[in-house]
């Protein structure tokens, strides 16, 4: 049987939460230990009922009630370790420590000294002092060593009073006797004096400290800045162009890359239909043979027997190739797009160094007019780059959305046509179990699938300040918490306080525009 003094470690009474000993327990339904008023103050933070150490989530706040046992096992505990400290209060003197006076044999460490007693006591010698009526009016003090020195060597009484006349202190005797008539006051009371001296002497001492510190920060601040701008100057140069040289390399392997991969699909595209083609030949073929050898066939009814059987007036099934075609790989806009991405990189690095130069220049107008100039010549360039015949031609491959309820979260309100969604103000009611539908992210797919690999659609977002639109794969995850990124399947751009655009990826991009968009459009493979 286990002892009925044993308690567990300090580290099983601690509340994961404040990190203390546990005041009021409470379990949770996952059987952790909690603080009441800190899984509750937890809960009211988070505005989500979950477990702050195993993450369950619980769909409505549970009753918690205080759990008896634990409590009692905590209320031991605490008295287990109230103990230990009053125990652990008994120590043996050690080298450099006051010890008790009184002890034979070993010797603990004194608690208090007693100016009247002149003697120095241990926590159980002391107990009379603290007890006994006649002994509760001695002076006790911290625990000092050689007592003696506490005493007059003439009159061999206590040294209880100050003589501020001969500046040294006596006992009651030499007042009456050697400074009679001398300005003597209470040691408490000159050392308060003294102490109110020291003080103002510390504050002077720290501020000239300081002083010293904040001018040796500012000249190590001025050696750094200096060092700054020297590597600063010398690094620019190499900077700038290797920055320029990378920047051009870079571009061009994305284009290449782009280009051959819609190569490889064009000419996959094409083998495949070749296959199924010259497969189509064949079997054709052997059917022309078998016609051509009937034909000539001399045994009439075996011919026509053969003709019933070959059944010549309906051909075995084939495809109409008539409407198939292959086109060639459209690398349209793919230079453009590139070059203006460079555009802007390069643009970028020279208003970068622009704005490092212009901090050494006296007139600001001169760095105005530059970033000005810098502006409209992007401005110009992307005009040139970016025509308004782009939009028409992605337009030519718009579909039709409709939203799929089925895969809608619950929180989400659909209307009747499918083509809006709102976010619900208020709990809704839990849906059916659908493996289609969302179980956490307030998401909601489209009924619609599209294979192909060019599709635009709009979306109406005006006056709203919160959204998340793309597209994503069929067989993306659509339960518990969901990371949206193209790893993940999902291709998304999401929408903050009404101005705070972002690429969801890893990491996020954030992405710029002039003002509140009424109408955003998908674009998916052009």
């Amino acid at each position: 049987m286990a002892s009925a003094n044993f308690l567990p470690s300090e580290d099983q009474f601690l509340c994961s939460v404040c990190l203390d000993v546990f005041t009021d327990p409470v379990t949770t339904p996952c059987g952790h230990n909690f603080c009441k008023k800190c899984i509750n103050d937890y809960w009211n933070t988070n505005n989500q009922n979950m477990c702050p150490l195993c993450q369950k989530v619980f769909f409505s706040r549970p009753e918690l009630l205080v759990n008896t046992f634990i409590r009692e096992m905590v209320s031991q505990f605490r008295q287990s370790t109230k103990r230990k400290a009053r125990s652990s209060r008994k120590q043996v003197a050690k080298p450099g420590e006051v010890p008790c006076d009184v002890c034979t044999g070993t010797k603990l460490k004194a608690l208090k000294s007693c100016l009247v007693c002149l003697v120095s006591y241990c926590e159980t010698h002391l107990e009379p002092h603290l007890t006994a009526s006649r002994l509760k009016r001695h002076q006790l003090m911290d625990p000092v060593e050689n007592l003696e020195d506490r005493m007059c060597l003439k009159h061999d009484k206590p040294l209880e009073l100050f003589c501020r006349t001969d500046q040294t202190c006596v006992c009651m005797l030499c007042t009456v006797l050697d400074h009679k008539m001398h300005n003597v006051v209470p040691l408490k009371q000159e050392c308060e004096g003294k102490k109110v001296e020291l003080q103002k002497t510390e504050a002077e001492t720290q501020e000239m400290i300081q002083k010293r510190r904040l001018k040796i920060q500012e000249v190590q601040h001025n050696v750094k800045l200096s060092e700054e701008d020297a590597d600063r100057e010398k690094a620019e140069g190499v900077q700038v162009f290797t920055g320029l040289k990378e920047s051009v390399e870079r571009k061009l392997n994305e284009l290449i890359t782009t280009i051959e991969e819609k190569q490889r699909s064009t000419k996959k595209q094409a083998e495949d239909a070749i296959r199924e083609m010259e497969q189509e030949i064949s079997d054709l073929m052997k059917r022309s043979t078998e016609v051509e050898k009937l034909s000539l066939s001399e045994d009439h009814l075996h011919l026509l027997q053969s003709v019933q059987s070959l059944n010549i007036h309906h051909p075995p099934p084939t495809k109409d190739w008539s409407q198939v075609s292959v086109p060639p790989a459209s690398h349209e806009g793919t230079v453009r797009r590139a070059v203006s991405q460079l555009e802007e990189t390069l643009s970028n690095m020279m208003k970068t160094l622009v704005e490092v130069k212009m901090k050494t220049l006296v007139e600001v107008k001169i760095k105005k007019l530059v970033e000005v100039k810098i502006k409209k010549l992007v401005e110009v360039k992307m005009k040139k780059l970016v025509p308004e015949t782009e939009m028409k031609r992605v337009q030519k491959f718009a579909v039709d959305v409709t939203l799929d309820p089925e895969t809608a979260h619950h929180d989400l309100i659909l209307s009747d046509d499918g083509k809006q969604v709102k976010r619900a103000q208020v709990e809704q009611p839990r849906l059916p179990y659908n493996p289609q539908r969302f179980s956490h992210g307030p998401c909601v797919l489209g009924t619609q699938k599209f294979s192909s690999e060019k599709l635009y659609y709009e979306v109406q977002v005006k006056q709203k300040t919160e959204w998340i639109l793309g597209v994503t794969r069929e067989s993306a995850n659509r339960k518990g918490q969901i990371t949206l990124s193209p790893e993940n399947g999902y291709w998304t751009i999401r929408v903050r306080n009404g101005n705070e655009y972002k690429a969801l990826d890893d990491p996020s991009v954030v992405l710029s525009l002039k003002s509140g968009s009424q109408k955003v459009g998908s674009v998916c493979g052009l």
